[in-house]
């Protein structure tokens, strides 16, 4: 599982309509924005591993100006966004593959996995897009400060 997690003063989706229009799906204030991509044989310890570091991932100001402080320690929230593009794979030609990203029917409950384990470590508000839809998400970046965060690399360290 993969996340780019951005610091952000405010973020909102955006989700398409059949009709062409568009209507407000999620927005925060100062907090992150999550977009997260969920790969091929993720599993639901993954997203709680990745809600819990997520959760607790020191790099907003704390008095002094140093980033000592996390989103629950802030109180600010989240929007996630699924992303499945994060698992693109640019090593070969011009045109990235997908073949790592896990298909919609087991991606969408590990998202959702993700959603309320997040909620659960006590980030609130959490705010989402819509999966699968189409998205239009708008931000102001604080920093910026932009992580990428990947299970894969977490669990082979041996470091939460």
């Amino acid at each position: 599982m993969k996340a780019v997690f951005q610091r952000v003063l405010s973020a909102a989706v955006q989700v398409a309509e059949e009709d062409g229009r568009r209507h407000a799906a999620g927005a925060i204030g100062p907090g992150a924005l999550i977009l997260l991509g969920v790969e091929q044989g993720d599993t639901e310890g993954e997203a709680l591993l990745l809600a819990r570091k997520t959760a607790n991932l020191r790099v907003f100001s704390d008095e002094e100006g140093r980033m000592n402080r996390s989103l629950l320690d802030s109180g600010s929230g989240a929007l996630v966004v699924s992303n499945f593009t994060l698992c693109g794979d640019c090593r070969h030609g011009r045109r990235p593959e997908f073949l790592s990203a896990a298909c919609p029917q087991q991606a969408l409950p590990l998202y959702e996995a993700f959603v309320s384990a997040l909620r659960a470590e006590g980030v609130a508000p959490v705010e989402t897009g819509e999966f699968g839809a189409d998205m239009r998400v708008a931000m102001t970046g604080d920093g910026p400060v932009t992580l990428l965060l990947d299970t894969h690399d977490l669990t082979r360290g041996g470091k939460e």
